[in-house]
């Protein structure tokens, strides 16, 4: 993910929502037929899916949640709403697993389960994709249900589990998406060196004024930092750390990694000058494409909240 955000951010969400999102719900959760019947297409890349968590008025509080599913004579009824979803509504997509109320608990809190929901059920409906600020190559839509029957069996995992699942879902995506971030800082270094290396004014390449050289001295410092945090992150995953210590690492991969990839776009933006506002050079891409690393999966806001509670801060 991080080589691939290093050219192309939309190309670099794709990849990563298409694993983490889309694949990852069914491999954790699913059962040996749910995988053998979606997995197979998904992996190789003949197919993507999409992951339905946030909706008009609801993201991470799971109270808000008003999308619905009832079962009835054996399916689920499907009606609501999703919104910014990716990969939702491409011609390879095959399916969408989303959260929805399912019934209420013993302490009177909503219940909520996940549901997959195939494309081209009769009821789902991906609306006109969206027009953004970035990512101008991913694929997003809202997406609307109306009465959407799927089968029972399309349960994923365990009913009144579904908002659990769905955040150990997004602890995974953010270890991923800041290696988009640090793919985007990478991208930034390599081509502010470049033209400082190329660009002269008064007879000299500008990388010789200390004004723009401490500029890509700071970038190389955000890259390593920002790489290191990830990286371990993803290691702590992979050797199968407690969750609450990797919960705190991806969190703050996460918040590092985006927010530097913010500031490393508006410092590249700036050592090009004039180019740089100019759609000829790709530095404007990666410009408009980083903001939204600070909201996807959890904003900036959201992983200082997580971090701060990990610390045993009593923060809401």
């Amino acid at each position: 993910i991080e080589e691939v955000g290093r050219v192309d951010q939309s190309m670099g969400i794709t990849l990563e929502a298409a694993v983490g999102l889309g694949i990852n719900p069914i491999l954790t959760f699913g059962t040996e037929e749910q995988k053998q019947q979606w997995l197979p297409d998904l992996v190789a890349g003949r197919t993507l899916a999409g992951f339905g968590l946030t909706e008009p008025g609801a993201g991470s509080d799971a109270g808000a949640t008003r999308t619905r599913a009832e079962l009835v004579d054996g399916e689920w009824v499907v009606n609501g709403a999703k919104q910014f979803i990716t990969n939702s509504g491409s011609d390879i997509t095959s399916l969408v697993t989303l959260t929805a109320r399912t019934g209420t608990r013993a302490d009177g809190k909503a219940e909520v389960s996940t549901i997959i929901v195939p494309s081209g059920t009769p009821g789902f409906t991906a609306e006109p994709p969206y027009d953004k600020l970035g990512w101008h190559a991913s694929d997003t839509h809202p997406l609307t249900f109306q009465d959407a029957r799927v089968p029972e069996s399309n349960l994923l995992g365990e009913r009144g589990r579904g908002f659990a699942q769905f955040l150990a879902t997004l602890d995974d995506g953010r270890v991923a998406i800041a290696a988009l971030a640090v793919g985007c800082i990478q991208a930034c270094l390599d081509m502010s060196v470049q033209y400082a290396s190329e660009r002269t004014t008064f007879g000299v390449p500008i990388g010789a004024k200390q004004g723009v050289a401490f500029q890509v001295a700071d970038l190389e410092v955000m890259l390593e930092a920002a790489r290191m945090l990830t990286y371990r992150a993803a290691a702590m995953k992979d050797a199968g750390r407690p969750m609450k210590e990797f919960k705190q690492a991806a969190a703050i991969a996460k918040l590092y990694a985006t927010e530097s990839a913010v500031t490393a776009t508006r410092i590249a933006t700036q050592v090009f000058g004039g180019y740089g506002f100019m759609e000829e050079y790709p530095v404007t891409r990666f410009y408009r494409d980083a903001k939204v690393l600070e909201i996807g999966e959890g904003t900036s806001e959201v992983q200082r909240m997580l971090i701060a509670r990990g610390r045993g801060l009593p923060v809401e």
